[in-house]
């Protein structure tokens, strides 16, 4: 027989009519809460039955000032952001632990042996796990890159919109008109980044010509599928708008592989500015995240958070202009099925 799930400060919450934080405020005995607000809490906690967990309350106690990071080793950003987390922690008197998750570990995995090592708070990059879910954890979570919905998580993501408008901007300035987009699929900000880039296009179309939406991912080996689809558009893009730094690499080898050179016939735009878009072969330009203001931002929402504060903050990102991009051809490229249709 399955044992009766113990009661959370969520399930306080809704019964009460408050914010997490605040059933966090009142069961710590910290300032922030009325009178009222407190004992319709308080009746809340006992009709269902809540109890404190003891060991989180012993970590409070204690206050470690560790703060538990979750991160994806697969990913160069992340690992880039994990070294701006360090300084940014510091400042604020924290101490930062990781846990990686990949192949050898899930998300949810990482999260639990952090919590088993008495964090206070929680940074995730990236996060899978619904804001539902992440609101029941027994710390306070910082979203990091995945704006978040719910009241009790807080969050912060860099200016999505804005990065897309800042990529695109640039290339119709140097003069591009058919700009193709080759998206994340279901990687976290592939979305939002889309969405940008179609309202973009849409609203345009006196400029313009309609969107090119090539479904990708975030991998290397992503890029290059794309770079090869590219190539077997009817008539080829001038320009196109990477999900990410590595995906972009990938499309630029698939360009360049097959003789089609950079910026000259197509130019490339990736985001995040990642230590490896000046490395590339054809230096990437790139929408820069601005690491070291996401870090200290997060750092700062987790702090915010431990003391019943859950902040959602934007970053507004910046263009870092490479050899990738440049004035475009004039003359339509066509693929030799398509010219002779």
């Amino acid at each position: 027989m399955t044992q009766p799930r113990r009661p959370t400060m969520a399930d306080v919450a809704a019964e009460a009519g408050v914010s997490r934080a605040l059933v966090s405020i009142v069961i710590r005995g910290a300032a922030g809460a009325g009178e009222a607000t407190r004992a319709r809490v308080l009746e809340a906690a006992e009709r269902l039955g809540y109890r404190p967990d003891a060991r989180a309350r012993l970590l409070r106690s204690s206050r470690s000032r560790l703060l538990g990071v979750v991160f994806d080793i697969t990913g160069p950003y992340h690992t880039e952001l994990v070294g701006h987390l360090y300084p940014a922690a510091r400042t604020r008197g924290y101490g930062i632990t990781l846990s990686a998750c990949g192949r050898a570990q899930s998300q949810h995995e990482a999260v639990h042996s952090l919590l088993d090592l008495g964090v206070e708070a929680l940074i995730i990059l990236a996060p899978e796990t619904p804001d539902e879910d992440l609101a029941r954890l027994p710390v306070p979570v910082v979203s990091v890159f995945r704006p978040a919905t719910h009241p009790d998580v807080a969050s912060v993501a860099s200016d999505e919109r804005a990065g897309v408008d800042l990529a695109m901007n640039h290339l119709l300035q140097l003069g591009h008109r058919r700009i193709a987009h080759v998206d994340g699929g279901d990687a976290v900000g592939a979305q939002p980044r889309r969405s940008a880039y179609l309202e973009f296009t849409s609203s345009r179309p006196g400029e313009l010509e309609p969107p090119v939406v090539l479904s990708a991912g975030s991998e290397l080996s992503d890029g290059r599928e794309a770079g090869a689809r590219l190539l077997e558009e009817a008539r080829r893009p001038s320009a196109v708008l990477v999900f990410n730094d590595v995906c972009a690499l990938g499309v630029l080898q698939a360009l360049l592989t097959n003789g089609v050179p950079v910026p000259e016939e197509v130019s490339v735009v990736g985001y995040d500015d990642a230590s490896l878009a000046a490395l590339a072969h054809v230096p990437l330009t790139s929408v820069n995240q601005q690491g070291p203001d996401l870090a200290a931002a997060a750092v700062e929402a987790a702090d915010a958070a431990l003391a019943g504060e859950f902040r959602h903050v934007l970053i507004p990102p910046s263009l870092t202009v490479r050899a990738s991009t440049g004035i475009p051809n004039t003359g339509d490229h066509m693929c030799e099925g398509a010219a002779s249709h």
